[in-house]
This record gives structure tokens, sequence and C-alpha cells, in this order.
């Protein structure tokens, strides 16, 4: 399909929900909201959102969504959470059972989602800059990895911190720290410059999720936290079902980026 068309977050999620648009949505309607997903029964509801407080850097709470409902009223009000994202992942005791591109067949009413900050969410104004976003130059998934830096219990959940990374030279990599930090709720500024190894990755060339790119000569590894980092939380926790989205497959929402900025 031609992707040059999904301009707005409504044509990306009809695109979805079609079954017209299965991958990654990185540089797809610049300049609209994209969102990370979470989905537990709601015996689990609060003590992920507690969870999600004490770890506000890679997970950024944009909108709960109540029990049973699957309009996001604040983002995007005629979506279906069932349905608008390109692929799911669906857990089951805390183990990866299936990538569907749907999960109505598993929809029940007690079911609460979240909607958590997307670091996709900030490229454009990064794009805007003149700075380069290597993944979406060469339409590819962004690369994240799994840390040593754990983050903070609560209740059954627990896990290591993800990081998303994009390949930036020295300069660069000052003026994305800049352009990052007015966007709190979509992870911010970098929480790590330079060396993996510092920070428990062993092969940059081989991401836990999305896709390796290319770090060229003068070039350092920029690390940002990463809404990913829940699903390694349910490893922990091994809810009896949940879902989440495919890493870089996110829901586009119909909030402009702009309104996500401070300063």
């Amino acid at each position: 399909m031609d992707k040059s068309k999904l301009t707005t977050g409504e044509l990306v999620r009809h695109a979805c929900r079609e079954g017209r648009l299965t991958g990654q949505t990185a540089g797809l309607a610049k300049g609209y909201t994209q969102a990370n997903l979470l989905i537990v029964p709601q015996d689990y509801a609060f003590e992920f959102l507690l969870y999600a407080q004490r770890n506000p850097k890679p997970c950024p709470v944009l909108e709960v969504v109540e029990a049973g409902q699957v309009r996001p009223r604040l983002f995007a009000p005629e979506a279906d959470l069932r349905t608008d994202f390109p692929r799911y992942r669906v857990w089951r005791n805390g183990e990866l059972v299936g990538e569907p591109t749907d999960i109505l067949d598993v929809w029940r009413e007690d079911f609460v989602s979240f909607l958590i900050g997307c670091s996709f969410t900030f490229e454009a104004a990064m794009m805007d800059a003149g700075l380069p976003v290597r993944h979406i130059e060469l339409d590819r998934n962004v690369p994240m990895y799994r840390t040593n830096r754990p983050c903070e219990p609560a209740g059954r959940f627990s896990g290591p911190m993800v990081v998303s990374m994009r390949p930036l030279s020295p300069l660069a990599a000052i003026q994305a720290t800049t352009i990052t930090s007015r966007f709190p709720g979509v992870h911010g500024a970098p929480v790590h410059i330079g060396d993996p190894a510092a920070i428990g990755i062993r092969d940059i060339n081989r991401p836990d999720y999305g896709e390796q790119v290319e770090i060229r000569a003068g070039e350092v590894p920029v690390f940002w936290a990463c809404g990913v980092t829940p699903q390694a939380a349910l490893l922990a926790a091994k809810p009896p079902i949940a879902m989440t989205h495919a890493p870089g497959c996110m829901f586009v929402t119909d909030r402009k980026d702009a309104e996500l900025t401070i300063g």
C-alpha cells in the first residue's frame, strides 16, 4: 500500500482495521501522537497503574480506558482498540502466544486498556530540526533493547527498562536531547548516550525488538526509554491473559504532537 497517503491518525487506523496496514508505524501521519498499548484484566489494572506511576520515563500513561470500553475518548474517541493497531501481541501467563492483527476473538468485558506514550511522537520534531532518524530513512522498525536498569516494582509487575536507539553525531545528540526533553509525556530526553555495555547491551547489532540500523562513522548510539518496557514486566506479573502492541506497531491518535510539548 502507499503509506504516503496515511496522513492522519484516522487514515492509519482505518488501514489497520481493514487489514491494509500490518507493519510498523514510524513516520506515518506526521504530527499525530502515537501510543503503545497494554491491556490487562481489571484485577491487574491498579498494580500496573502503580508500576507506571513509579516508572514514568518508560511508562508515561496517556490515557486509561475503563473496563470493557474500547474507545479512548481523550485521544481518539471514534477508534476501536481491538482493531486499530497494525499488529498485537497476546500473552498468556507471561508467555507470548500470538501476534494477530485484531483481538476481537479474545476480548473480555473486564479488560482495562492503557495507552502509553511513544517515542515516535517526538521524531517529527527531530526531523523538522534537520536531525536524522535512521530507522525512518531505512523504512525499518526502531531497534529496542532490554537493559540492566531495573524498574521500580509494583505488586506483581517488575522488570528491566527497555530502550530504543537512534544513532546521532555528538552535536546532534545534544540537539536531540534539547528537543525531546520538551516531550516528557512520551519518554522525554535520552536516558543514556554512548557505550551500550554500560546499560547491559552486549551487542548493539542484535536488538531484542525491532530491527538493526547502521551506526556510521562519527556517530554515537543515543537511547531513550521505551514503551515496550511493560512487555518485559508481563514476564514477571504473568496475568492469565494480556495484550500489547507488537513492537513498532503503534496506535496513531487524533491528537497532535504539539499538544504534548512543554516550554
